[in-house]
């Protein structure tokens, strides 16, 4: 499988080999996301999981919930702090379709959540890679193991596809 640096406690880093079960969540993450783009949200999902046992899942809802924060890191989050009845989430794995942005990033550290696999780089808004490389300080009392490029090409497919059609639908309003 693909292998990817990730910052480990101690500021140590090494090498991450995905599994079968990585893929595995990553792809269920990756219907979430199509489910968010049928209902005409940005296609994102999301899937918490500790010890092979599914805590939480989301998808993107901001349009459709009237709710800036409905990202679906959050939703996975907000899903699991229920199932496990804790706000806390050690040992769990966040499976995310794109790279989280500074609000998602900041629920996982205080849900200490201990790693995340993120499918694509979101080139504008992601912080673990992309644009702040918050993953790479050491000031948070909490540090998350990163690891992207886990089904990238098909999480990217399914982004451009719904923005290309947006951009379409875009076009022909405005004629």
């Amino acid at each position: 499988m693909v292998r990817q640096l990730t910052r480990a406690r101690g500021n140590l880093m090494r090498a991450i080999e995905f599994t079968k079960d990585d893929e595995l969540w990553m792809r269920q993450a990756l219907e979430l996301a199509q489910y968010a783009a049928s209902l005409e949200e940005v296609p994102v999902g999301a899937v918490l999981v500790r010890d092979g046992i599914l805590l939480g899942e989301g998808w993107n809802a901001p349009i459709s919930s009237c709710d800036a924060s409905h990202h679906a890191e959050i939703a996975a989050i907000r899903a699991a702090n229920r199932s496990v009845d804790n706000y806390r989430l050690p040992g769990s794995t966040l499976y995310v379709t794109l790279e989280p942005c500074t609000m998602c990033f900041g629920a996982l550290i205080h849900a200490r959540v201990e790693r995340v696999f993120y499918a694509t780089e979101e080139q504008r808004a992601g912080v673990l890679v992309s644009q702040l490389q918050l993953a790479n300080t050491d000031f948070y009392n909490h540090q998350i193991q990163v690891a992207g490029g886990l089904l990238a090409e098909e999480s990217a497919a399914l982004l451009r596809k719904f923005f290309s059609s947006r951009r379409a639908s875009n076009r022909m309003a405005s004629e």
